[in-house]
């Protein structure tokens, strides 16, 4: 599900911790009214036999499920419960976003304007759609290389909450703690809006990952402040993470054998280039075993800051502390050692820097 996710929601800063999922059974829950659902598509510009797909939840590829027929196509089925749908025409992008349900929905437009997809009949497509007009003026501000803009972010973290309170029993609060918890990574508001929706909803399929997020944000949750450790560097010397109070210190955790890791590493290198004369620095933890390969990664990728490691891969001591189950993962401490943010990536962790070092 988390690859689909990603397609849509455009999640760079979700984290990477693997976190264990629910085995509660999913409640099956009937769209009232019909017991199935039809949609009745008309779709000017395609060519007689264009598929139309779903795109598959678990892999992320087109699944047929009509033709296009002189502008028009049908598609039938049943949900078990309301859920988030992509559709795909002629198996390329763009992806249309939808919420379906067991309901008589038509699809009407043209192959030049399917973003403008008119969609009726679907209660759950017209909260969707209630949803995704309030949040779109502020949108931008979630893509991976968006400038951070504080008050945008609130606004879509207000818009979100004010969804979930008015419409709790919709299969789209979840999405809406989704974009709240993007915008601000606050764990503690996204769990107390977990809350009031029922149970069913949040074991849907979104509902579920809203779930994974909540426990994500509930290690090294943002505001703790980080106990002091110690590691040794390549010269075999001790490095306290306490040294660096008083400046801005991202800790990095990584490795040689790391390939997204190595992938990051110049937008790393930008920043620390950029910002290591306005009280920034960075401190990288290395899940390494071998000595060489982790000096030379270093040498090679031009990492000039403070590196630390016990060389014992996954088992990294400091790594523990922090329950670093994957990587690349990085914390942004404040000068109070103060997490303020985390899994900073590309644009975003600049744009994060330059809103705080101007």
């Amino acid at each position: 599900m988390r690859l689909f996710l990603i397609l849509f929601f455009l999640l760079p800063v979700l984290g990477f911790s693997q976190v264990k999922k629910t085995t509660k059974a999913i409640p099956k829950v009937q769209t009232p009214v019909f017991d199935g659902y039809v949609i009745t598509g008309t779709v000017t510009g395609f060519a007689d036999g264009t598929p139309v797909s779903f795109l598959n939840e678990q892999t992320g590829t087109p699944d047929k499920v009509a033709v296009i027929n002189k502008g028009k196509f049908i598609i039938k089925g049943k949900m078990d419960q309301p859920a988030f749908k992509g559709l795909i025409f002629n198996d390329a992008q763009p992806l249309v976003p939808m919420f379906l349900d067991n309901s008589n929905i038509k699809i009407t437009g043209n192959k030049d304007a399917l973003d403008k997809l008119l969609i009726t009949g679907s209660p759950s497509q017209d909260q969707f759609k209630t949803f995704t007009d309030a949040l779109k003026p502020y949108e931008q501000f979630l893509l991976p290389d968006a400038k951070y803009d504080p008050a945008a972010l609130n606004k879509i973290a207000a818009i979100s909450e004010d969804f979930v309170k008015k419409y709790p029993s919709s299969f789209v609060s979840p999405l809406a703690i989704i974009r709240l918890y993007q915008a601000t990574q606050n764990g503690v508001k996204a769990e107390e809006l977990y809350k009031l929706i029922p149970a069913e909803i949040q074991f849907s399929s979104l509902g579920n990952y809203v779930n994974q997020l909540i426990a994500e944000s509930k290690i090294n949750p943002i505001g703790s402040v980080v106990s002091d450790f110690s590691q040794t560097d390549t010269a075999g010397n001790s490095i306290n993470i306490s040294a660096f109070r008083g400046k801005y210190v991202l800790v990095d955790f990584w490795a040689s054998w790391c390939r997204p890791c190595r992938q990051e590493n110049p937008n790393v290198v930008a920043a620390f280039d950029k910002y290591k004369n306005k009280n920034f620095t960075i401190l990288g933890v290395s899940m390494d075993q071998n000595k060489k390969n982790w000096i030379d990664a270093i040498k090679m990728d031009g990492l000039n800051w403070s590196h630390v490691s016990d060389l014992k891969g996954w088992s990294n001591q400091v790594a523990a502390i922090f329950k670093i189950t994957s990587i690349p993962q990085n914390l942004l401490l404040d000068p109070e050692g103060k997490i303020i943010a985390k899994n900073l990536r590309g644009a975003v962790l600049e744009s994060r820097l330059d809103a705080l070092l101007k």
